[in-house]
């Protein structure tokens, strides 16, 4: 994979510190990117879940609707994310 984004190692950082058996919700990784003023990081959600999308179709991270995978193309509402599993790889 290529140099990463400011968006994209934050995003990679949390998941892999979850583990393949746990996800993060992506406000998650937005409030890490801007902790203030408490909701500065809502403008931050649209690029944090673009940068998801990247990523997923990289083959780095899965996105999850209702605990499943999803193609990037069904990644709407409400999303998580996952570092994938090495054996998915």
């Amino acid at each position: 994979m290529s140099e990463l984004t400011p968006i994209e190692d934050p995003i990679l950082r949390l998941t892999t510190a979850c583990g393949p058996a746990r996800s993060i919700d992506p406000a998650e990784v937005a409030k890490y990117l801007v902790p203030e003023p408490p909701d500065a990081w809502r403008r931050q959600l649209s690029a944090v879940r673009r940068a998801a999308c990247r990523l997923s179709e990289a083959g780095a991270i899965d996105i999850l609707r209702k605990g499943k995978p999803v193609p990037v193309a069904e990644a709407r509402g409400v999303i998580r994310l996952r570092i994938r599993a090495a054996e998915d790889v």
